[in-house]
């Protein structure tokens, strides 16, 4: 496992190659509690660690290959609001033990025995923001495998259990591309407490 520190105000967005956030991430971002520390699992080419850091979070940022975050993490000054992990998060021990963040976010990633690992990691109140893909994706393209589409309901079976459901969706989108998706924001406070909705304005 490699860690890189970067730090500082965020880099402008001509620094970064980014695809627009999701919007399911976008729609429950502020849910997410003012200052929390985020964690971007998979984060590909940052696009989420972008829209979180925009809204004031620090953010961990993990993914097998960071290279993709390219200036984004070399152009950042120090001040310790990002944090750049290089793992494999499909060999070796979960590289965050011990972490807890007010906010987790997955899109377009699917390793199964992870999923106690984000519950754990969640702090009281905390908010779970997690989007792949799922069965029916196959007759539009990768993934294809089984092992990388959720099974109808399975983001309900596993989170739902421990965490309240804030909103779930599975189905065919046509943006960014024809797929069949499964998402859900679940926080973790307690079963018979309400879940908090996002403001209208987002």
């Amino acid at each position: 496992m490699t860690e890189i520190r970067a730090t500082g105000a965020y880099p402008k967005a001509d620094h970064w190659d980014l695809r627009d956030p999701s919007p399911w991430v976008s729609r429950f971002a502020p849910l997410v509690a003012a200052g929390g520390a985020v964690l971007d699992l998979a984060c590909g080419e940052g696009r989420h660690t972008h829209l979180f850091r925009g809204r004031g979070h620090p953010v961990t940022a993990v993914d097998r290959n960071v290279s993709y975050l390219g200036d984004a993490v070399r152009n950042v000054p120090r001040d310790g609001h990002l944090t750049v992990i290089e793992a494999d998060l499909e060999a070796g021990p979960w590289p965050l033990a011990g972490q807890t963040f007010s906010g987790i976010v997955v899109t377009n990633y699917l390793y199964r025995p992870l999923m106690p690992h984000l519950i754990a990691a969640l702090v009281p109140g905390g908010v779970l923001i997690y989007e792949t893909f799922a069965k029916g994706n196959d007759a539009y393209g990768k993934p294809r495998s089984p092992d990388h589409l959720l099974a109808p309901g399975e983001l309900l079976e596993v989170f739902g259990k421990r965490l309240a459901v804030v909103a779930y969706e599975y189905g065919h989108v046509e943006t960014p591309r024809p797929s069949v998706i499964q998402h859900i924001c679940a926080v973790n406070i307690p079963k018979d407490a309400p879940p908090p909705l996002p403001s209208a304005g987002g």
